[in-house]
């Protein structure tokens, strides 16, 4: 091309030189050819009213916002991933790491993706029904992710489960989980301990160093609510009205359901239950990760707490729901319906157990199915004992149903 404008050149000036005018014609020929690089020509078409012009594909593709939030998110990402690497580093060197918890930019963002939305089409993908060919392939699958023991299956058989629903919500053999005489309190499901100990404050840790209000956690207590405890007064704490008995303590545990573990949940101990309250909320993933990054996570993500007592005074158990795990159902109670489009977040509703024909509530046996999860998630327990109650724990460790949680 150089060469070509380059004699153009010559036939127009003649009696010039070669040598003098080549480099100039060169130079002139290499601007034009990076200009047409540099400003691709706009597309033209005619239509009946007038000529649109287009922008080249390639400045068009330069606008384009996937490739930016691609890029962010994953730097974002895998910054994170990076931090909980350094923070296990020095937890292995013995260091005490103070938590580093979300700003309220980052709870907003991750509270505003529709995570309702996404869980009720979870659900619904999940029962629909699988041929046969299909089941034994996808549910070895999932046992092979997250370690699935079909051995203590009251049905080993793959093809005995329609959907993903029934295998989710498989039933156990009855001797794979014998229930511990022993203790006054066992705990009600498989999973992981998150944390346990006494209530102080009126603070309740989820973690170690991440802690949530009790108050928003159980709800305010009205005198309209049939409950075993007062009803608040202008000058009581929330702690007052829960411990019934003096010289009794609170106590509370935080067992964590992960997606490959046995799905339903039991009775914890002897208890009647009279009273349910539903938080519709947000479907955060409760996993130990982010249970150790958001404060008051459990308090932001749609619950059912169950109320009542026991021999020794106040006894709760309360059921969170987390990402794809919108159902909650308790075999007892027909009229709770959660992750419904009709609730809205931040506020509560009200079932009472004790009637006029049954004053007492509803009797719970230790070890008697209550409820199960859809997937998996949190089961949280708070309860009024003796100063001598002792758990039979340790953070972090698994347990499963019918095993001890602590005794006097």
């Amino acid at each position: 091309m150089a060469v070509s404008v380059g004699l153009g050149c010559l036939r127009w000036l003649p009696g010039v030189a070669w040598r003098s005018r080549r480099p100039h014609c060169e130079d002139v020929a290499l601007s034009h050819f990076l200009q047409s690089l540099r400003k691709p020509p706009l597309r033209t078409f005619s239509t009946n009213a007038r000529k649109v012009h287009t922008a080249p594909a390639r400045t068009l593709s330069l606008l384009r916002p996937l490739p930016i939030l691609v890029a962010t998110g994953g730097g974002y990402a895998g910054y994170r991933q990076y931090e909980k690497y350094r923070q296990r580093e020095l937890e292995k060197l013995g260091l005490d790491v103070p938590p580093k918890l979300a700003g309220h930019w980052e709870v907003a963002l991750y509270k505003s993706v529709p995570t309702r939305l996404l869980s009720r089409a979870w659900g619904r993908l999940n029962q629909v029904e699988l041929p046969q060919w299909l089941r034994r392939p996808v549910y070895s699958l999932y046992i092979w992710t997250f370690g699935v023991n079909m051995k203590e299956a009251a049905v080993e058989d793959l093809h005995h489960y329609r959907n993903l629903s029934e295998f989710f919500r498989r039933k156990l053999k009855p001797q794979a989980r014998p229930v511990c005489g022993l203790h006054s309190v066992i705990s009600p499901s498989d999973g992981k301990i998150l944390n346990f100990g006494q209530v102080k404050n009126c603070e309740v840790e989820q973690v170690k160093g991440v802690t949530y209000s009790l108050e928003s956690f159980l709800g305010p207590r009205t005198p309209a609510e049939d409950l075993p405890f007062p009803p608040a007064t202008p000058h009581s704490s929330f702690r007052s009205q829960l411990v019934t008995r003096e010289g009794n303590e609170l106590y509370h545990c935080v067992i964590y359901l992960a997606p490959g573990d046995y799905h339903c949940f039991h009775s914890p101990t002897d208890w009647t239950v009279s009273h349910r309250r539903h938080f519709p909320g947000s479907l955060m993933s409760v996993n130990p990760g982010m249970a150790r990054w958001i404060k008051e996570l459990f308090c932001h993500n749609e619950r059912v707490v169950l109320t009542g007592d026991w021999k020794h005074g106040f006894f709760s158990l309360t059921a969170v729901g987390a990402t794809n795990v919108g159902s909650i159902r308790i075999y007892f109670d027909r009229d709770l319906h959660t992750n419904s489009p009709r609730y809205s977040k931040g506020s509560y509703n009200d079932f009472s157990f004790v009637t006029h024909a049954n004053k007492e509530g509803i009797p719970m046996r230790k070890g008697e199915h209550l409820g199960e999860f859809n997937l998996g998630s949190t089961i949280v327990l708070i309860f009024e004992a003796p100063k001598d109650f002792n758990f039979k724990l340790q953070a972090g460790q698994k347990i499963r149903f019918g095993e001890a949680l602590g005794s006097l």
